[in-house]
Parts: structure tokens; C-alpha cells; sequence
């Protein structure tokens, strides 16, 4: 048991904790239900649940949440097309977004598929120096998939 200016009191029973409380004009909470005997402190309730949410809101504030970008290419892509993509891939990891690089074949092109990988080697080649491949290329119905993040 601990009372309003944290000072330990020591093990008490429940019902002479509750005295002590309400003579106080607080509220007996309980703090660590695991340990035995549990650790009971004397305070004002509200004051309690108010400063639980104020850290719970820190937390989630320092937290980033990180979202899946996604560029896609045809395998005959232009290169002037291709750097602009790469540089917006680049804005995206920089941001410490996840990013998927999709290579979608149409009609013919799947017979191909060669270029595709070729096309996706050169965008790691790209982008080595700040993004790291999670996981190998693979085929994907009728896309090559590639997911890079952040170093």
C-alpha cells in the first residue's frame, strides 16, 4: 500500500485501505495486480486515468506509421519515365515509406519476361545506396513485384 505522497505504508487490508482513502477524500487504485500481495496506491482516480491517456497519446505521437508505396512500370519504359520514378521511389523511402515496384506486362510482353527482371535489377542498382531489397523480385500473375525499404 502506498498513500497519496507515495510513501509506502506497508500490507494492509482491503477494507482498511478503503478507510484510509475515503478519509482522505481519494480513491484506492490499484497499480500492480500481478505481484502478491498486489500494490495498491491512494489517489484521485481521474487524475490517474487522465495522465495513462496523456502517455498513451505521447506514444502514439512518436510512432511512425509506415505505409506501402507503389511505382509501376511497363517493361518498355522510357528512360526519362524511369528516372522520374525513381525519384519519386527515392522521395518515398526517404520519407520511411516501404516502397513496391510492380513491372506489369500487357498481351505479349509475359513471353518476355527478361526485361522485366532487367528493369527491376536496374532500379535496385538505382537506388542501393539508400534502400534495401526485402524480399527477391518475383512474378505476380502478370507483374514482376519488388518491395525496397529504407537502410
Amino acid at each position: 500500500m502506498i498513500d497519496s505522497e507515495g510513501n509506502q505504508i506497508g500490507v494492509l487490508d482491503v477494507n482498511e485501505a478503503q478507510r484510509i482513502a475515503e478519509r482522505e477524500e481519494l480513491d484506492l487504485v490499484e497499480i500492480a495486480s500481478t505481484t502478491d500481495p498486489p500494490v495498491c496506491k491512494i489517489m484521485d482516480f481521474g487524475k490517474y486515468k487522465y495522465e495513462l491517456s496523456k502517455k498513451e497519446k505521447l506514444v502514439k505521437k512518436k510512432q511512425h506509421v509506415i505505409q506501402v508505396k507503389e511505382i509501376r512500370m511497363r517493361p518498355s519504359i522510357e528512360d526519362h519515365d524511369f528516372e522520374f520514378k525513381i525519384k519519386n521511389a527515392r522521395k518515398f523511402i526517404e520519407q520511411g515509406n516501404k516502397v513496391k515496384v510492380s513491372v506489369v506486362f500487357k498481351g505479349r510482353e509475359l513471353a518476355h519476361q527478361e526485361f522485366g527482371e532487367q528493369l527491376i535489377k536496374r532500379v535496385e542498382e538505382e537506388l542501393e545506396d539508400i534502400a534495401r531489397v526485402e524480399n527477391k523480385p518475383k512474378l505476380e500473375g502478370k507483374s514482376i513485384v519488388l518491395f525496397l525499404v529504407k537502410k
